[in-house]
């Protein structure tokens, strides 16, 4: 009879444990997911803050007077302590591969522009509703729809790096 209630105790024990582990691990996905999507508000809140500073290509790194797309993405991250490189075809490089239809706030989606040819040459924020946080030309930082006929024409890639 003991050997009975001894045996029983310790499955009883060994399931609760695999149970809590369970849960655990389970939980500690939801932080995660619920950190990321944190980190890209406050990403895309401080690149608000920018909208309207002007577009200049090949703007230095660190200069918040002028923007071009990658030289923003890296700084507005950096800020937040993502460290990406310099250059928008060397960003498309890091973090993960995403699908265009499981892009979330704050994955990096990237395009193929008249001056690159068929290469990366443009990187924006994606902050949702098919819609992206980036720097291009006269407007400046701006929102643009990713889904609009130049964007979508050009589309190549998004990355997860958050």
């Amino acid at each position: 009879m003991s050997f009975k209630i001894t045996l029983v105790r310790k499955v009883v024990s060994v399931s609760l444990c695999a149970v809590i582990g369970f849960t655990g691990i389970g939980l500690g996905n939801v932080q995660q997911a619920s950190a990321a999507t944190s980190k890209a508000d406050k990403i895309i809140t401080l690149g608000k803050k920018y909208i309207g500073v002007k577009y200049r290509f090949g703007a230095p790194s660190g200069s918040t007077s002028a923007f071009d797309c990658s030289s923003f993405t890296q700084y507005i991250y950096g800020k937040y302590g993502v460290k990406l490189p310099r250059v928008s075809s060397t960003q498309a490089t890091k973090g993960y591969k995403v699908a265009k239809a499981n892009l979330k706030k704050g994955d990096l989606v990237f395009f193929k522009v008249a001056r690159t040819g068929n290469k990366i040459g443009h990187v924006g924020v994606y902050v949702g509703n098919n819609k992206m946080l980036h720097t291009y030309g006269a407007p400046g930082v701006t929102y643009s729809s990713i889904n609009s006929s130049y964007w979508k024409s050009h589309y190549v890639t998004a990355r997860r790096v958050l």
